[in-house]
């Protein structure tokens, strides 16, 4: 937000504890109850003051005078009531591109949690209907790193360490495209797109698993194991159904579980027969799980989970060595506790 000069400027420091709503995202709101704190600047005595608390029903007229402070700026929500602002525009991502006041720990929170959400939605029904709008907000966020890839570092940083089917969807899409984009260079769009979107739905065939299996303790048994040995092809399938299919896409979602030594599967391929993307996603996945806490085992500390995928020849051992080097060099240190974040209630 750029300071008002003459009487009545907008002090800088405030956009530490309060952040100016735009007029697309005050237009979103419910007109007559916005879900928030509301905050005016009053240009005569160049402070913030209360206008109407978060619940509240405005006026005719209050709706009417809030849309022409906003035009003019000087509308403002506090920092505090960013969990509530944020639950509200995680259904309508794009708006997250237009909002430049958030900051960037604040929209990596929100896309995530929109992921999050499409995934868990797209996973129980795996429906056209349901995957548009996963698609689009896949979009947002390759739309946001396009303009910075240094911005997966905040994703990055907000990785699950409880496992659910979309904590691992998102887990992946976040490890995958940093590894990616380690080596991108002047990348195209389309292929951070495609990257993406195949990354994050890499796994939506085990949607088709028995639940039971999921969430088994013990050692499966030989006829459970050659179920889940199918949910490859099963990923395969569902995006064929939706109509979205492309080299990289088939790849990673058809053999993100070959190992270079002939011991993955579906089709037990090795070394150079294994696609580069794939044995990128090799990593990403593998990580993605160890990191966080399963049925059948505890969570690995990410450091120590990048070291065992850099030794274990099964790996790219390239792909898993970058990973390691940057937890080595603490590129991820304060993490955010995400699992606490899309769980908390308003």
């Amino acid at each position: 937000m750029d300071d008002k000069n003459a009487t009545g400027a907008v002090p800088g420091d405030i956009n530490e504890e309060y952040y100016q709503i735009s007029a697309e995202i005050m237009a979103s709101f419910p007109r007559y109850r916005p879900p928030v704190d509301l905050f005016v600047f009053r240009e005569d005595i160049a402070v913030l003051a209360p206008y109407s608390r978060k619940g509240t029903r405005l006026s005719n007229e209050q709706v009417e005078e809030v849309a022409e402070l906003c035009a003019r700026g000087n509308i403002f929500v506090s920092r505090s009531d960013h969990h509530i602002y944020s639950r509200h525009i995680v259904r309508q991502l794009d708006l997250v591109l237009q909002d430049h006041n958030l900051k960037e720990a604040e929209i990596a929170n929100i896309c995530i949690h929109a992921l999050y959400l499409r995934y868990a939605e797209f996973y129980e029904q795996p429906v056209k209907a349901v995957f548009d709008p996963l698609y689009r907000d896949v979009m947002v966020v390759t739309e946001y790193l396009a303009e910075d890839p240094r911005r997966i570092n905040a994703f990055m940083r907000r990785l699950f360490r409880r496992y659910e089917p979309a904590k691992h969807a998102v887990n992946t899409l976040a490890v995958g495209l940093w590894l990616w984009l380690q080596n991108a260079g002047d990348f195209q769009r389309k292929n951070l797109d495609r990257m993406a979107l195949a990354l994050f739905v890499h796994d939506i065939g085990m949607g088709k698993m028995p639940a039971f299996l999921l969430t088994k303790k013990g050692p499966l048994k030989p006829e459970e194991r050659e179920k889940i040995l199918q949910h490859p092809l099963l990923s395969v399938k569902i995006m064929q159904k939706m109509e979205v299919v492309f080299d990289d896409l088939l790849q990673i979602c058809f053999e993100h579980h070959e190992r270079l030594d002939g011991s993955g599967y579906p089709q037990r391929i090795r070394g150079g027969q294994i696609p580069a993307t794939a044995a990128l996603a090799a990593v990403a996945d593998s990580f993605a799980a160890m990191v966080t806490e399963r049925c059948y085992a505890p969570a690995k500390d990410p450091k120590e989970a990048a070291r065992e995928l850099a030794t274990d020849q099964r790996y790219n051992v390239s792909v898993a060595r970058t990973l390691l080097a940057a937890y080595a060099n603490d590129a991820f240190s304060a993490p955010h506790d995400m699992d606490a974040f899309v769980e908390q209630k308003d």
